[in-house]
């Protein structure tokens, strides 16, 4: 009996184990040809990022070395340092380095990126690279050495030894100090030089792009946990017995409340303070969303009302979305007969019901002032409308105060209207009569 049951098991064994075998070849072979495939994509992102790093380099020394009034070759040279600078970055961005500190030459790439972008795009003939800035490009040149001639050891290195970001990779996840960190270690050198580099001064324009918000720089007096529950009670209507508030980031720069009241059937509804002032910066009803019953028109006609309701009677309408069962508006404020576009917020309305759903008010916070001055036009609203497409088809003009590319604020005539078949907002300076941004608006975002 088992003669004849191990002459039937056996050959089904051995099948289902050379299957298995078979199987784990295959697997093991894919394995294999995903890691391979991975670390060629980390070679050439790595071998591509040292090219553009000696490439920047010269760049910026054939910008240096022409007369100060080529101003076509500086632009040129600029452009090709803020070209070169991006590809640097997307090749930093295909390296493992999640895990690793590099951050200070990020950072570095990119204000390069940005103050090359912004010199590169204003009129060089009026408004000539200064003798800073200048200054700048020199210092630029001699760190961009440094860094190509480190990351040319690291490669060098990479090709005699035959070195792996796989292996570079483990080490970082394992913290393995045994295995070869060759990689790592030069790319640790690397970011700790540029932390040493002394701070540039890149003017205004790419400063501002990185200068952080902080509540300390807002007005008024720290609250206390009882004003916020006071002022949040006011804000939802409710019992501040019920709402609970919670202090956030204690001794940093981002110190604010979190107020929270719990719905009596479910969701909870959650409001952000500012300490300083007590400002409201967000608010969030997470309600369930029923079906849509309510019009787009009768939707702004509720976030309106919530506005002037919540203390905010000087907003504007400018943007209409829908997502799903929900409608979100934007809003800046209004001054005289400007629009301030630094100064918006955006208000979310459950199309259910058309109640109020969410507030998101930080650069209305941020930017707002009431004793703001409105630049004079130099333009009138004819010679405006000169400067632009004559297959423009305008629908409305109105004045704005915008913040161009430079982090500059702007008056402007806002031109809205049609042309090839779609919707666009074209700001046009109310002094130069420059186009200082264009913007397509989509089909449900046509203006009130």
């Amino acid at each position: 009996m088992y003669k004849r049951l191990s002459s039937v098991m056996f050959p089904i064994f051995a099948v289902l184990l050379v299957g298995a075998l078979v199987w784990g070849y295959q697997e093991n072979q894919e394995k294999n040809a995903i890691l391979i495939k991975a670390e060629n994509q980390y070679q050439r992102a790595f071998h591509d990022l040292s090219f553009h790093m000696d490439k920047l380099h010269s760049e910026i020394g054939n910008t240096l070395a022409v007369h100060s009034s080529s101003q076509g070759m500086h632009r040129k040279g600029l452009m090709n340092v803020w070209r070169l600078t991006s590809e640097a970055q997307n090749e930093i961005n295909q390296l493992p380095l999640t895990m690793l500190p590099f951050n200070e030459t990020e950072d570095f790439l990119s204000r390069i990126s940005n103050f090359a972008y912004r010199a590169s795009m204003r009129d060089l003939t009026n408004e000539p690279l200064s003798e800073k800035e200048m200054g700048n490009l020199k210092k630029l040149y001699q760190n961009s050495s440094e860094i190509t001639k480190n990351l040319q050891d690291v490669q060098q290195k990479v090709i005699s030894d035959r070195l792996r970001w796989m292996d570079a990779e483990l080490a970082m996840a394992t913290e393995e100090q045994t295995m070869d960190n060759t990689i790592v270690d030069g790319f640790r050198t690397v970011n700790k030089k540029v932390q040493e580099y002394p701070e540039l001064d890149w003017g205004p324009s790419v400063s501002n792009i990185y200068a952080k918000r902080s509540v300390k720089k807002l007005d008024g007096l720290p609250m206390t946990k009882e004003q916020i529950q006071s002022k949040a009670a006011k804000f939802s209507d409710a019992d501040s017995s019920k709402i609970q508030v919670q202090e956030n980031g204690k001794g940093t720069d981002w110190e604010s409340y979190t107020a929270t009241i719990d719905h009596a059937h479910s969701g909870k509804m959650m409001m952000d303070f500012t300490r300083n002032g007590g400002m409201l910066i967000s608010y969030s009803d997470t309600r369930p969303i029923g079906t849509k019953k309510v019009s787009r028109q009768d939707a702004m006609a509720k976030a309106d009302q919530f506005l002037v309701n919540k203390g905010y009677k000087e907003m504007k309408a400018v943007n209409y979305d829908e997502y799903g069962n929900l409608g979100n508006l934007t809003y800046v404020r209004k001054q005289g007969d400007t629009l301030i576009y630094p100064e918006k917020m955006s208000v979310r309305v459950g199309l259910d019901t058309g109640e109020v759903t969410g507030f998101q008010a930080s650069d209305f916070v941020y930017e707002h002032n009431d004793k703001r001055k409105i630049p004079k036009v130099g333009l009138s609203e004819q010679q405006a409308r000169q400067k632009l497409n004559s297959e423009f088809e305008e629908n409305y003009v109105r004045k704005s105060l915008i913040e161009n590319d430079y982090s500059k604020e702007v008056l402007c005539y806002e031109f809205g209207g049609r042309i090839n078949g779609s919707r666009y907002r074209i700001y046009i300076n109310a002094n130069t009569g420059m186009e200082e941004a264009v913007e397509e608006i989509k089909p449900v975002n046509q203006p009130s």
